[in-house]
């Protein structure tokens, strides 16, 4: 599996045609304790870029943005129950939703782990 990263703090992990997508271990850290993730709805179509969850912290509420254009194919039901998992677990177990991508070529875009490290770095 290959896993890329937005300038907005988005990963996903690429698997043939679907993205697993959550938030950065970065993000997590800039929004403090998740306590409530908003998920979108199954077999919902979007845009790349469009906000497509929102997650609330301690400190604020963050939108999620879809870094590639699909349709959501599951959401990460545990987080109902869970928000915090997102703390703990963000770029593993704390994944938001799966997205089947509708334009592959759109992950040229994206970042890979090292450019990530580096911009993030230069934050």
């Amino acid at each position: 599996m290959t896993r890329y990263f937005s300038q907005e703090h988005e990963w996903i992990e690429i698997e043939g045609d679907l993205g697993t997508v959550g938030i950065t271990d970065y993000a997590q850290g800039q929004l403090g304790d998740i306590t409530f993730v908003d998920l979108p709805a199954e077999g919902a179509t979007f845009e790349k870029g469009d906000s497509v969850a929102v997650v609330d912290s301690v400190k604020a509420a963050s939108d999620v943005y879809t870094p590639v254009s699909g349709t959501i194919a599951e959401t990460n039901e545990v987080l109902a129950d869970q928000p915090e998992l997102v703390n703990t677990d963000a770029e593993v177990g704390g994944w938001l939703f799966r997205i089947t991508l509708s334009d592959a070529s759109e992950l040229e875009a994206l970042m890979d782990e090292a450019a990530y490290k580096e911009y993030v770095e230069s934050l």
